[in-house]
């Protein structure tokens, strides 16, 4: 039975093949690496295709896993870019203050006044931290650390975050004159 796919959660992707036997390098998104596999079989974007995964090791960085129905390396290379998920409801529940990325997409984010910035498109993580990108109703994208401070509210139920942003953070970049920056 396929799952809407607002009902899923993304909690890993496949990087490419490992070897010639049909494994599998594995991007995971979850707490700990190796829990993707502890959901059962996972699933495609649009729940056509079941992934019942085997980790078998690491390497770089990457978990190294068996896809049942997977043979040979080729099968593994055109599975590179599949992304793996798993129906929200299969999660387990989250503690006070905790939420899921995918919880907070689509949330609006205002600032504490109430005044609308935006919907939260994505949740980035460069390596400093997550940061929030904001869509506004219109013009470009604006990224915000999404800390306690500059974030001090998530109302999961009310379908919102506050953000506070330190002055200046979402000015837009002054142009010069003659249009170019």
């Amino acid at each position: 039975m396929a799952t809407s796919a607002t009902s899923l959660v993304c909690l890993g992707a496949i990087a490419g093949a490992h070897g010639v036997k049909g494994l599998v390098r594995l991007k995971s998104f979850t707490a700990r690496a190796e829990d993707i596999a502890a959901y059962g079989p996972l699933q495609d974007a649009g729940g056509a295709r079941r992934f019942e995964l085997a980790l078998v090791g690491a390497s770089r960085g990457m978990l190294i896993a068996r896809i049942k129905g997977i043979e040979d390396r080729n099968a593994a290379e055109r599975l590179r870019g599949e992304k793996l998920y798993v129906a929200r409801d299969r999660l387990p529940p989250t503690a006070l203050g905790e939420f899921y990325h995918a919880d907070l997409i689509g949330l609006a984010a205002e600032r504490a006044d109430g005044t609308s910035l935006g919907r939260i498109v994505a949740i980035h993580d460069f390596g400093a931290g997550p940061s929030l990108e904001i869509a506004p109703p219109s013009g470009a994208s604006v990224m915000v650390p999404f800390t306690a401070a500059i974030v001090p509210v998530v109302d999961i139920a009310g379908g919102r975050v506050v953000v506070v942003p330190p002055d200046g953070l979402l000015d837009a970049a002054p142009r010069r004159k003659g249009g170019s920056r």
